[in-house]
């Protein structure tokens, strides 16, 4: 369960990295590879994906976090950057603009990164031998 653990918040960082580089620079791949590209990297499904994926998983990982070390201290944090993500793929664009929504994404995946680095780090600080090779 421990390993787990530390899959899934390794999981839930990466997907925050992803959220990013797809939010900053899908843009610039579309300008400069149309016309060959068969997916649209843009497309407002692939936020939907991302965000479908991230939240069970940062869910599990805190969870099983939880279970492991009984802090919540970044439970708030990881909850605001969900919810940021969430608005910005459900109504950031309409509401905020565009560049509203990058900023939205941009720190809502911040505070879940943050969130998942803080599970991982208080883990390691109990000596759970989940980080081990």
């Amino acid at each position: 369960m421990i390993k787990t653990q530390l899959r899934s918040d390794q999981a839930a960082m990466t997907l925050s990295i992803v959220c990013l580089i797809h939010c900053f620079f899908a843009p610039s791949v579309l300008i400069l590879g149309s016309g060959y590209l068969a997916v649209n990297l843009g497309d407002e499904l692939v936020h939907k994906l991302i965000l479908l994926i991230a939240v069970p998983i940062s869910a599990a990982a805190l969870y099983l976090g939880y279970k492991n070390h009984k802090v919540t201290t970044f439970i708030p944090t990881v909850i605001l950057g969900l919810g940021l993500l969430i608005f910005a793929v459900t109504f950031g664009e309409s509401v905020w603009g565009e560049l509203g929504e990058k900023g939205l994404t941009l720190f809502g995946s911040f505070l879940v990164a943050y969130s998942h680095f803080r599970n991982y780090q208080v883990c390691k600080a109990i000596d759970c031998n989940c980080h081990d090779k």
